[in-house]
């Protein structure tokens, strides 16, 4: 679903800072040969990211969902100068192409990529996170938040993608609601009712939700 017209969408891009050579490449190459493609974030997003990880400077990023890179990459891009970013997936399948695009990027020795369940690897984590963007299975959204929230230093962020979730959020009367789509109902009143954090939902894409731990 757009939420915005689509000529406004496509100005919006027009007047926004171009994707890099390698962006580019890993965005064609995911639409050419990867399944589900729309879970990449793509241009308007990726600089929306990367606009917000220069404005804070980490120097510890985490993300839970890695996908084929596109996000991580453009999050590095605000990273301190002996920063990091841990990325999280849980697909062993993309792998390879992945890891191809970490190795051509400049970010390649700031980037720890682990394959595996986030809800297992996030307690191991010794690190405070400076941001967190949670971008993986709606069902465990708040599983993530909570295991996430405490390893946030304070005045830290959080991104939460994908929680307009095509618009499905908005329930019609006598609408079956699926499980992905309550997930993501419970978490979006969860974290606006939690005292802990101050938060702002914007209507980019498919919905970000940005945290700030208090």
């Amino acid at each position: 679903m757009m939420f915005l017209a689509e000529e406004i969408e496509a100005y919006s891009v027009l007047h926004t800072e171009e994707e890099s050579e390698l962006l580019k490449s890993l965005n064609r190459e995911t639409h050419a040969n990867v399944l589900s493609p729309r879970m990449l974030s793509g241009h308007l997003q990726g600089r929306l990211l990367s606009m917000i990880s220069r404005m804070i400077r980490p120097e510890r990023i985490l993300e839970i969902g890695t996908y084929t890179g596109y996000s991580a990459l453009c999050l590095c891009e605000g990273l301190a100068p002996q920063g990091k970013l841990i990325t999280l997936d849980i697909n062993e399948e993309l792998e390879n192409f992945t890891r191809r695009f970490f190795d051509k990027s400049s970010f390649v020795n700031h980037i720890d990529y682990r394959i595996g369940n986030a809800i297992d690897i996030i307690p191991t984590l010794d690190d405070s996170f400076d941001l967190v963007f949670i971008d993986a299975d709606k069902i465990n959204y708040k599983a993530y938040y909570d295991l996430c929230l405490e390893k946030v230093r304070r005045g830290g962020f959080l991104i939460a993608d994908n929680v307009l979730w095509s618009g499905k959020i908005i329930i019609q009367e006598n609408t079956k609601i699926d499980k992905d789509t309550q997930a993501l109902l419970d978490f979006n009143r969860a974290v606006h009712e939690d005292k802990r954090v101050s938060n702002i939902l914007l209507p980019v894409r498919d919905g970000l939700m940005i945290l700030q731990k208090l």
